[in-house]
């Protein structure tokens, strides 16, 4: 079996060496990007499985190659960043970053970011279900995973996908936030719920018909989410 491939952008080189080293210890095969530009052309060229990417970088930063990255592909992306602020990481979560993690950063944790991510975005076969899946105007085909509303087809990313699988599976039942984290995101998480208020807002705003006041995904003050019929 080909190894998963890597992308990993960053404008210091000894940040790059360090993690080309360490990755590929994992098995993994490494590209690396030294800046924005050339970290875009690398994902068209070369369709990594996964990006490792530094935010701020001079000329084309990670948010702006998270912006474009999301126009066409579901290209799983981990942001990294000397700047922890809340606005950072919920920016890019909204422009589609899987997860977001603080420089400095042990390489231990950034392997186990990495292998969650992998896994989160292997097919979802943990419920087994009837297909499809209808409710109102949204439509499930679980055989080929692709979601529809009205009959046109919605394009989610793998964790948009396993998120609403979960809440379908388990519909007319509260999910706690913790339960979600750990069973979408994986067992490292359980107190990030900015992960889950970002996605369960990109989930409402390509399937519900008034995503500030959503029918199907509601919120459970202070406990999770459920979907209802």
């Amino acid at each position: 079996m080909k190894p998963a491939s890597i992308l990993v952008v960053d404008d210091d080189e000894k940040i790059l060496e360090l993690l080309n080293v360490a990755l590929s210890g994992e098995g993994w095969r490494v590209l690396t990007a030294t800046d924005g530009a050339e970290a875009l052309k690398k994902a068209e060229t070369e369709l990594p499985d996964l990006l490792v990417l530094d935010i701020i970088m001079p000329r084309v930063d990670g948010f702006e190659v998270c912006r474009q990255l999301r126009q066409w592909s579901k290209i799983p992306i981990i942001a990294l960043s000397a700047r922890g602020e809340m606005a950072d990481k919920v920016k890019c979560l909204n422009l589609g970053a899987d997860d977001y993690i603080t420089k400095p950063f042990g390489m231990d944790e950034l392997v186990a970011r990495i292998k969650a991510v992998f896994r989160r975005n292997k097919i979802n076969d943990s419920v087994p279900m009837k297909s499809p899946f209808i409710c109102s105007n949204i439509r499930i085909d679980f055989n080929e995973m692709r979601v529809f509303v009205s009959d046109s087809e919605v394009n989610l990313t793998p964790t948009e996908y396993n998120l609403l699988v979960e809440l379908v599976a388990n519909t007319d039942k509260t999910l706690t936030y913790t339960q979600l984290l750990r069973k979408i995101w994986g067992p490292e998480f359980g107190e990030e719920r900015e992960y889950l208020h970002v996605y369960i807002g990109h989930l409402r705003n390509k399937l519900e018909s008034d995503p500030k006041n959503p029918e199907h995904i509601v919120s459970i003050p202070r406990v999770g989410y459920r979907f209802q019929k």
